[in-house]
């Protein structure tokens, strides 16, 4: 079986040998680098890549619009290594299409980790699309998509019309942290700053359905000023 494929696209060499010389000691991925927008692209269209690493700041083009670019045409997760740590860079990278966001300076083994991550949720994708399953399994969580029914610890679970909507959200993107913005639109239509409390409302009866312990949740993961992540179990 093939190592993964990692894309890096990096203009600062330090943090790019960094990476490179990361992926290559643990010897279970093969990568590419770019060090710019258009060298990105190409990478990206020819290469096929298991994963995206990108940083926002590069020479030729900015970051969140390469992530559109590469969105027209794939899936592929795509982690954002920056510098800018502002709650709106994130906001707007995440909501352009990418998946995490990891601001420099990071550990390596917190790059490994959410590589990881990236991968196993690529993966189970994959396995969905490839099964035409209408059922998500995700630890004692299961939705049944078709039947519009949900349940935890084998019962059924009874929630409003907006908490399954915002459980399928998440579920469908597990391992992607989505922004207040992107579940707003999602499961209300719109996304009126005034809507936020609402969100907060819903996701904290959500996560007393789900959730056994509210001070170290489980299943669904907090991005202050963000938004929120579903975690594999």
């Amino acid at each position: 079986m093939n190592k993964p494929l990692i894309l890096i696209v990096e203009d600062d060499s330090c943090v790019r040998n960094l990476i490179s010389t990361t992926l290559e000691t643990t010897q279970s991925f093969r990568y590419h680098m770019a060090i710019n927008g258009e060298q990105a692209l190409l990478e990206a269209t020819s290469q096929n890549p298991d994963v995206i690493l990108m940083d926002l700041g590069l020479p030729d083009m900015d970051g969140v619009e390469i992530i559109r670019k590469v969105r027209s045409w794939t899936t592929t997760p795509i982690i954002i290594i920056s510098a800018r740590g502002e709650d709106k860079d994130k906001i707007d990278a995440l909501d352009a299409g990418a998946d995490d966001y990891l601001t420099k300076p990071f550990s390596v083994d917190e790059l490994l980790a959410r590589l990881r991550v990236a991968l196993r949720r690529a993966s189970y994708s994959r396995n969905d699309n490839e099964a035409g399953s209408s059922v998500f399994v995700n630890g004692e969580l299961k939705i049944d998509f078709a039947s519009g029914c949900a349940y935890f610890e084998g019962q059924e679970m009874h929630l409003t019309p907006n908490e399954y909507k915002l459980l399928c959200v998440l579920a469908q993107n597990v391992g992607k942290v989505l922004t207040r913005t992107y579940l707003l639109k999602e499961v209300w239509g719109s996304a009126l700053e005034s809507d936020v409390a609402s969100l907060r409302v819903y996701m904290a009866m959500l996560r007393k359905k789900i959730e056994k312990d509210s001070e170290e949740p489980k299943y669904i993961q907090t991005h202050v000023g963000i938004g929120y992540r579903m975690l594999r179990v």
